[in-house]
């Protein structure tokens, strides 16, 4: 897929939790301008919790008014991991935003084997756990469930059937399609085939590095997701090592099912004409700073991969370093559709095109803008990642990282009188983009 499109290596989510960041690239919105901060609209139409911007449509319901016909496989909005899946929630979706929608059901923790608890915590969605399933018994897993229902759909749009089939003429026959596809994994539990496994044996895994006082210079809502901090982790050496490895073939295992898809689209003679894009909602922490999971600032949790392949582009197999951010990806589809004349005007991204058009990067205001709980934000250029917790500035409750020279952030300059002239311009650079980021139409 990278081979045939752009890969962006400094993309970044706009909030580090799934509910929150899912609602903000599908609106178009930073989550602070669309409301939804938190996972706890667990069911009905939360894509926007601001009530001004009730009738804001999301990507997919402003595609589907255009003529598109709009379908939604498993996770796009939030649903709860493992427990929603096991029962088959719709979770937080909107339903004006699609033509047909299938909400999975899955076993995840209910699936025959021995599930390996390896961390402390009891809460079944967020402490790490693994599961090594059978070669072959990974039909009823919920991304090969979704990719089985994913090809169906393509299947049904590139069919041929008589002049004026019911079926076709619900489906919008001959209009353009938007599906969106959800995997779960590598979402904990980490569950995948023994095959995926063998590839990684966690005895090879190895741990990051991590200086022994490296938490000594951060604030403390900065640690919570510590390994001796937060209560769910606690976990020992060998138990990393196991949540590594069973994190990567989790990876793998969704990889495969991905690939599954794209040989759908080869063998239907789709793939010519359809634009593919590959994200993730956020990143994840195996370890740096001794932090597990999402939640924190740090690049790890908050990076994300994205590459978009567009049939025809001239610079397929290309790698962008410029600093984007998820909610761009509204603008930019909208755009390659012919549609960018006609998006809401509050978006708060910027079209992707000229890094998809040009071998080099072009001058946008290169910086993203991320939050988190425990009232975090963080901006990242090129160079630079500036975070801080709570609403005012001082040396104790900000971080500030070199990229050109401490990639893995383990050097905060904040209280550096050397890198003073820095930090007063990204605190007021951070201060802009917040009051952008919470000013309504």
């Amino acid at each position: 897929l990278a081979a045939e499109g752009v890969r962006f290596t400094r993309a970044y989510a706009q909030f580090p939790v799934c509910g929150p960041s899912r609602a903000s690239f599908m609106s178009g919105l930073y989550p602070e301008t669309n409301g939804v901060v938190t996972n706890a609209f667990a069911t009905g139409n939360h894509r926007i919790a601001t009530p001004s911007l009730a009738d804001h449509p999301t990507l997919a319901r402003f595609l589907r008014e255009r003529g598109y016909f709009t379908a939604r496989v498993s996770k796009i909005f939030h649903v709860g991991v493992p427990g929603g899946i096991e029962r088959g929630e719709t979770g937080s979706d909107d339903p004006d935003s699609w033509d047909f929608a299938v909400d999975v059901m899955a076993p995840e923790t209910l699936t025959p084997g021995d599930l390996e608890k390896l961390s402390r915590g009891d809460h079944y969605g967020s402490n790490f756990s693994r599961m090594i399933l059978p070669d072959g018994h990974e039909r009823t897993q919920a991304d090969v469930v979704a990719t089985d229902h994913a090809i169906a759909i393509l299947e049904t749009r590139a069919g041929r059937g008589p002049p004026g089939a019911t079926n076709r003429t619900r489906l919008k026959d001959g209009a353009p399609f938007f599906l969106a596809v959800g995997f779960v994994r590598p979402h904990v539990p980490l569950i995948a085939p023994a095959r995926h496994f063998a590839r990684y044996p966690h005895e090879e895994a190895p741990l990051p590095f991590v200086p022994e006082d490296d938490l000594e210079d951060v604030p403390p809502e900065a640690r919570r997701t510590g390994n001796a901090v937060a209560a769910r982790f606690g976990m020992d050496p060998v138990q990393q090592q196991k949540a590594i490895a069973a994190y990567h073939a989790s990876v793998s295992f969704m990889d495969e099912q991905l690939g599954r898809l794209l040989d759908a689209l080869d063998r239907l003679d789709l793939r010519r004409r359809t634009i593919v894009v590959f994200t993730s909602d956020h990143g994840f922490n195996l370890g740096e700073h001794t932090c597990w999971q999402k939640l924190s600032l740090w690049e790890e949790s908050v990076r994300v991969p994205l590459i978009i392949s567009v049939p025809g582009a001239p610079h397929a197999g290309a790698r962008s370093d410029a600093v984007v951010e998820l909610v761009d990806l509204y603008p930019t589809l909208a755009e390659i559709g012919g549609l960018d004349a006609e998006v809401p005007s509050i978006l708060q991204g910027q079209s992707l095109i000229p890094l998809l058009d040009a071998s080099a990067d072009t001058d946008r205001e290169a910086s993203a803008y991320t939050i988190t709980a425990g009232e975090g934000a963080s901006l990242r250029t090129a160079r630079w990642r500036y975070s801080r917790w709570g609403e005012d500035a001082s040396g104790a409750n900000e971080e500030l990282y070199d990229h050109d020279r401490d990639p893995g952030e383990l050097h905060n300059l904040a209280r550096d009188p050397a890198h003073a002239t820095t930090l007063h311009d990204l605190r007021a650079r951070l201060e802009e983009r917040r009051r952008s980021a919470r000013r309504l139409p």
